[in-house]
């Protein structure tokens, strides 16, 4: 069945389309790991080095969701042991990136250091304990279509099209602010609260589990 065949499909059923795209919107946009670090991306980097950034994390999480309504976010249920894995992995790492930000330096430094790749902001999803209780919570409550394929299939391509201008708005207002965090001293009081923001985004997801 061809991408175009189904969509009749899902629009049939309307009120639960509507209620995939308002979860998909809500949780794509509201604070969490992602968002946290795209702010200060926009900050230290301005929008166009953040795109692959942005793009990283959109596809990234496409992707779990498309796996994970085939029947990956069942490990959860099958082994339990690997949500408590998935997050002290997760927050060793995050624990890293938010090091990482609160030591970042000034004006100088900051033009000629990296900004997250496309590769590095996709991998990340797999680490980032709110993407998969989205991921999860999104594939185990919603049906748009009675095929799995065709069901993840149109998840992901959703969750792509939300996704993407969520964590974008995100990036443009930590754009908007260079100007005003252009002295090394502002700048980086900024970078340390973002890093505490980080850490911070992490205590309601570690206690939550995707399965509730």
């Amino acid at each position: 069945m061809t991408f175009p065949a189904f969509l009749p499909n899902v629009a049939a059923g309307s009120g639960v389309l509507l209620a995939f795209c308002a979860f998909a919107l809500v949780s794509s946009i509201t604070p969490g790991p992602n968002n946290t670090m795209v702010l200060a991306s926009g900050v230290n980097f301005g929008i166009a080095r953040t795109v692959p950034h942005l793009l990283g994390i959109s596809i990234g999480f496409s992707v779990m969701v498309a796996l994970v309504g085939l029947g990956l976010g069942s490990i959860f249920t099958a082994w339990p042991w690997m949500w408590d894995l998935l997050r002290v992995v997760a927050t060793a790492y995050l624990v890293w990136l938010a090091w990482k930000l609160a030591t970042a330096g000034g004006v100088q430094d900051r033009e000629v250091a990296r900004p997250m790749s496309f590769l590095r902001a996709a991998a990340f999803q797999w680490v980032n304990p709110k993407a998969w209780v989205m991921a999860v919570g999104a594939c185990s409550t919603y049906v748009l279509d009675a095929n799995i394929w065709v069901n993840a299939m149109a998840m992901a391509c959703l969750f792509a099209v939300i996704n993407l201008p969520s964590v974008a708005t995100w990036a443009v207002f930590g754009a908007a602010l260079r100007s005003l965090l252009a002295r090394p001293r502002v700048l980086r009081v900024f970078n340390v609260t973002m890093a505490l923001m980080l850490l911070a985004s992490l205590l309601p997801i570690l206690g939550a589990h995707p399965h509730g």
